[in-house]
């Protein structure tokens, strides 16, 4: 079921609370797609960082091929929070100065400075590079793949591509009144009324911020092209916060497309694990009730470590 998922839409968001298997499912499903004939990208915002040890690669802010099966292949990023940053306060910065006389600099850096561990500064800054490696490998990849951090910060990321697409748009308009003024100063000294070049390539830096926003926010509310997976076990806490997160992704105008169950106790390996699997029936039934009509996958609890393109091929068979 999940696999047809896949192969309708070009961006898949897996997310669930943590520990309950969203990177293994993120990665199984790039795989299941690859051995379609599919070009997949696959994106982890998780700060855990365990993409790169699942494929047994080193991976980084930059993709990296770690599966090829015939045509098909899955290129892998591996956010690192840190790098991700740091860019994304340089753009900022450049953007700042460009607005402000030169003796406001020293200020304006001093201000960004403090500003890298105020919080949505991570959210913001993880936010802008998904939008731009969405928006770069749209063309160029049939299904990209984002395994992103537990439910909180990842209900945080959705909730910004508006925010910040409000935003950009303000200072827009901000900059639009500024070069009116400008200009009609240049025209009384006899300049012209063509911008400044900083002013013109500032103003080409926020409208592609804007459009970026825009991408993906038109990209996460069209379940026609998007669809957002919750993962979970069929445990008490990890269903709760299930049900949470497809509260949550309501308010926030997205559907989720599935929920899947992951781990699930065999009924027939003995007396022990029968009684577990009578018990996550219980906690399943309140998973169901809560989310009728989102179609629910469980997959069973496997015999290996779920590391390498074998033992994910494994639990690639399980979402057909």
């Amino acid at each position: 079921m999940l696999l047809a998922l896949a192969r309708s839409r070009r961006v898949v968001f897996v997310g669930g609370k943590g520990g309950v298997g969203k990177t293994s499912v993120s990665a199984a499903l790039a795989l299941a797609r690859a051995r379609d004939g599919a070009r997949v990208l696959l994106v982890s915002t998780d700060p855990a960082h365990s993409l790169g040890h699942i494929w047994d690669a080193r991976l980084g802010d930059e993709p990296v091929r770690v599966l090829t099966h015939g045509d098909g292949c899955v290129d892998a990023v591996e956010l690192d929070p840190h790098a991700t940053i740091e860019a994304h306060f340089a753009t900022v910065a450049g953007t700042m100065t460009a607005m402000l006389p030169e003796r406001l600099h020293p200020a304006a850096r001093q201000h960004l400075e403090q500003a890298k561990t105020a919080p949505g500064s991570h959210e913001s800054a993880v936010l802008e590079r998904i939008a731009t490696l969405i928006e770069s490998h749209l063309d160029s990849h049939d299904l990209i793949v984002v395994d992103t951090a537990p439910s909180g910060h990842t209900l945080r990321l959705l909730a910004l591509p508006e925010q910040l697409t409000s935003w950009t748009e303000s200072l827009l308009a901000s900059r639009d009144r500024s070069e009116r003024f400008a200009a009609a100063a240049r025209s009384l000294v006899g300049r012209g009324d063509e911008p400044a070049p900083a002013d013109a390539q500032l103003r080409r830096t926020l409208i592609a911020r804007r459009d970026r926003f825009a991408l993906l926010r038109g990209l996460v509310t069209d379940p026609a092209r998007t669809a957002f997976v919750v993962v979970g076990i069929a445990e008490r806490l990890p269903v709760a916060e299930s049900v949470e997160v497809v509260r949550q992704l309501g308010e926030l105008g997205i559907d989720p497309a599935a929920v899947v169950v992951n781990r699930r106790s065999p009924a027939d390996a003995g007396a022990l694990l029968a009684a577990r699997r009578e018990q996550e029936e219980r906690h399943l039934q309140r998973l169901r009730e809560a989310t009728a009509g989102i179609p629910l996958t469980q997959i069973p609890l496997l015999p290996v470590d779920l590391a390498g393109s074998e033992a994910l091929a494994m639990l690639a068979d399980h979402l057909a």
